[in-house]
């Protein structure tokens, strides 16, 4: 359904992730972390959403923190999605194979959309929302959170400088991420209202780099951009990208650290009831009046 430019290669997103099924548990900290903070979310708000869609669930973690809250009273029935079936294979409750660019639920089927740490991988990120926001009834919720910008920098930084050193040029290995700034901007484009966005950074810290390799392998996080080096990544390159990590980044105890950047963002789909801007001229209070001075004509300067 896009026109936009075919950035990743989803076929292999899709074997990256039926790769990793069996042992994202062992670096699901940040899928857990981020589903657990949608769900604090969600017990703020005093009301219910009867049929909810985690949309790219992985490990089901959103489902799990879910059963631990008081906001599991708020949804009768939950669907968790996942463009692989592996990792949606064995799992109890109801599960959809989807996939997140194409999503098979009918216009205002949904109260309530959560999607955690997936969508970054998808082509027409605004399509995506579009398609989501459709589902969604009138004032149904989304709640999306993305990497941002300065996830993995350390890494990108030591590959480049690796590869400049070795090769005298760079290729991108690494995923290009979501600007933090436009998480809300992207919410508005794809017709939600009263978007907001935080982001939540975290450290990670490592006894070596080649450990955060093993975690993003796990994750089923590795590049799958379409324009990736289709030079091998060769041994040389590889240690020398983990000398310059150490060199660059290690901390006083020998530790590394890892940069992963969560923007989370909330929009409602649009409803006659939420609330909106005043008209121009329908204040019924004028400002100069509320502000208890005296009202001066057009272009009139004070003090001239």
């Amino acid at each position: 359904m896009t026109s936009s430019p075919l950035l990743f290669d989803r076929d292999l997103l899709r074997a990256r992730l039926d790769r990793a099924a069996p042992h994202f548990g062992q670096a699901g900290f940040l899928k857990a972390r981020a589903a657990g903070d949608a769900v604090m979310r969600l017990e703020a708000i005093l009301r219910e959403f009867p049929v909810a869609v985690d949309l790219g669930s992985r490990d089901g973690a959103f489902r799990a923190a879910l059963s631990e809250s008081d906001a599991a009273g708020k949804i009768d029935l939950l669907i968790d999605t996942d463009l692989s079936a592996r990792m949606l294979a064995g799992r109890g409750g109801a599960t959809v194979v989807a996939d997140e660019e194409r999503l098979p639920f009918g216009d205002e089927t949904l109260d309530l959309v959560v999607s955690t740490l997936a969508l970054h991988w998808t082509n027409d990120l605004v399509g995506a929302l579009i398609q989501i926001r459709r589902a969604l009834r009138p004032d149904g919720l989304f709640i999306g959170a993305l990497f941002g910008g300065a996830t993995l920098t350390e890494l990108r930084q030591s590959l480049m400088a690796a590869e400049d050193e070795i090769a005298g040029g760079v290729s991108m290995r690494v995923s290009p991420f979501a600007d933090t700034v436009d998480a809300a901007g992207l919410l508005q484009r794809a017709g939600f209202t009263l978007p907001v966005a935080d982001v939540d950074r975290v450290k990670v810290r490592y006894a070596h780099p080649i450990a955060l390799l093993q975690d993003l392998r796990r994750m089923g996080e590795t590049s799958v951009l379409l324009d990736r080096s289709r030079k091998p990544l060769t041994r040389k390159l590889l240690f020398r990208a983990l000398e310059i990590y150490q060199e660059r980044f290690a901390e006083a105890d020998g530790r590394v650290p890892a940069t992963f950047e969560i923007v989370t963002a909330t929009g409602w789909a649009p409803h006659d009831s939420q609330q909106k801007p005043l008209r121009p001229g329908s204040a019924k209070m004028r400002l100069a009046d509320a502000l208890g001075v005296k009202e001066q004509p057009a272009g009139d300067k004070a003090g001239s």
